[in-house]
């Protein structure tokens, strides 16, 4: 039986703009088996969406709390998402 797919959009604020925090998070999703997206907003934030397992989108997300060596996470918030269908894969986009 497969396990169930969930998504979640998450914000993540901070100092993670600059610090590699987009390829970070596209490595770590990747390694999870996360399908989605991350992007840099206009406001120094990060956005991302994430799809994937209940158990991997959630180690995930704690994972944003720490992010890459020199980033400094002040919050990361995240909601459900509804998605009309799977994303191939994870990318970074602009």
């Amino acid at each position: 039986m497969a396990a169930q797919q969930q998504a979640f959009q998450v914000r993540i604020t901070g100092r993670v703009q600059g610090v590699g925090f987009r390829d970070w998070t596209a490595r770590e999703a990747r390694l999870l088996g996360l399908a989605g997206w991350v992007r840099n907003e206009r406001d120094g934030s990060v956005t991302a969406l994430f799809v994937g397992p209940e158990d991997a989108v959630a180690a995930m997300i704690e994972r944003l709390w720490k992010g890459p060596r020199l980033a400094s996470v002040s919050d990361v918030t995240s909601q459900v998402a509804s998605i009309a269908e799977m994303p191939a894969g994870f990318r970074i986009t602009d």
